[in-house]
């Protein structure tokens, strides 16, 4: 099945550049779009899935005036380097790529071209390439308003405390959070639980409860027994000093931080559990301790929607950031309809949102921001909140 997607994949490198040459040749007004991915090396199926899923745009689209270049981007800055060297010569203005911000340096220096990357290192314009990825400034003001509109008024933010932890800093002073607490904890889970207990005054919790219980033991009272028999279904007596927490991780450090709060008992209805960068990750629905989880993405229905299609054309599932390559040729597409001359990343600064795949999201002020939904973890399934 492999090879057949190799062929398919094949027939779209080589189509691209040949379906379209008898339109150019009838109609000068052509819309040329450059697609830089990873088509070799480590990355090369995440390269492949995104070649598709902008074959899937110009289905959908359905005009033949498009004509994509597709070019390998590899797993290092050479290839980087030649790609974008034949744009130029081809007359490729905007491209959509690279799918990381790894070689930022590297096509900052072709100004003369503009890149939608799939990044979402960063919400702001970086010279020549805007970064359509789910950035975390964006996610933040959705975990602002919900935590307002749910009237949370102590909120502790926790992240990892690693070199991506510049970067929450960063957009965290972007976002007034009221009354916030910050903590940084450890990568290594044995820390981890530790500074948990710490924060959430785990072990004063528990010798309140076994203070109590053994109170009540000693009183004897029939009255006291009712008590007594729900205390002993607790872990810990006493509220902890705030009523939301937002976790900006994900993957296993989302999960060792979810293991640590419920084996300090802090994962009760009465406190919000927020996460950043979560994508509807199925292995999270195994977490059942968690009774109030909610995070911030993309539109849930459009991401089935897309995958859906995806898989009965290609006969798999796409990697989720994959959409973004999908709805980086509508916008591109868009514009160009709309007969908007493109000569530098400022001109695709706009007064009113765009509709995506992913939503809505708005870029102006040299800035992306989406608009996201929030959605919680009910009975083991995702679905939209309504605040």
């Amino acid at each position: 099945m492999k090879n057949l997607f190799k062929i398919v994949l094949s027939y779209l490198l080589i189509s691209f550049n040949t379906y379209v040459l008898a339109v150019e040749n009838k109609n000068n007004a052509l819309l040329k779009v450059g697609v830089l991915a990873p088509f070799s090396g480590e990355f090369k199926d995440l390269g492949e899935t995104v070649l598709y899923s902008v074959n899937l745009a110009l289905h959908d689209i359905g005009d033949k005036s498009i004509r994509v270049y597709p070019k390998d981007s590899g797993s290092d800055k050479e290839k980087i380097l030649k790609a974008c060297e034949e744009f130029r010569k081809e007359g490729v203005k905007i491209v959509v790529g690279p799918v990381d911000s790894e070689f930022i340096k590297e096509i900052n220096r072709f100004d003369d071209l503009i890149f939608l990357s799939l990044s979402n290192i960063d919400s702001n314009f970086n010279n020549n390439v805007i970064m359509m990825g789910i950035n975390l400034e964006s996610q933040l003001i959705a975990i602002k308003k919900f935590i307002e509109k749910n009237k949370k008024k102590k909120t502790i933010i926790l992240y990892p405390n690693n070199d991506y932890a510049k970067h929450v800093e960063k957009n965290l002073s972007l976002i007034n959070f009221k009354n916030k607490k910050i903590f940084k904890y450890s990568n290594d889970p044995k820390k981890l639980t530790s500074q948990i207990e710490k924060l959430t005054n785990y072990k004063q919790r528990k010798i309140n409860l076994e203070s109590r219980i053994k109170q009540l033991e000693n009183a004897g009272a029939e009255l006291n027994s009712k008590e007594l028999e729900l205390l002993k279904q607790k872990h810990t007596l006493g509220k902890v000093n705030f009523d939301s927490i937002i976790i900006i991780d994900f993957g296993s450090g989302l999960k060792s931080v979810l293991t640590s709060l419920a084996y300090t008992d802090v994962l009760g209805k009465e406190i919000l559990i927020i996460s950043a960068n979560q994508w509807f990750d199925d292995s999270i629905l195994d977490e059942s301790s968690i009774k109030n989880f909610y995070f911030p993405s993309v539109d849930l229905k459009n991401m089935e929607r897309f995958t859906d299609k995806f898989h009965k054309l290609y006969k798999y599932k796409p990697n989720k950031i994959t959409i973004l390559s999908y709805d980086s040729v509508g916008l591109i597409y868009y514009l160009w309809k709309k007969n908007i001359k493109i000569n530098t990343v400022k001109d695709f600064n706009m007064k009113n949102e765009i509709k995506g795949k992913i939503g809505k999201f708005l870029i102006s002020g040299n800035k992306v921001i989406q608009n996201l939904n929030i959605y919680k973890l009910d009975e083991n399934k995702f679905v939209k909140s309504n605040f």
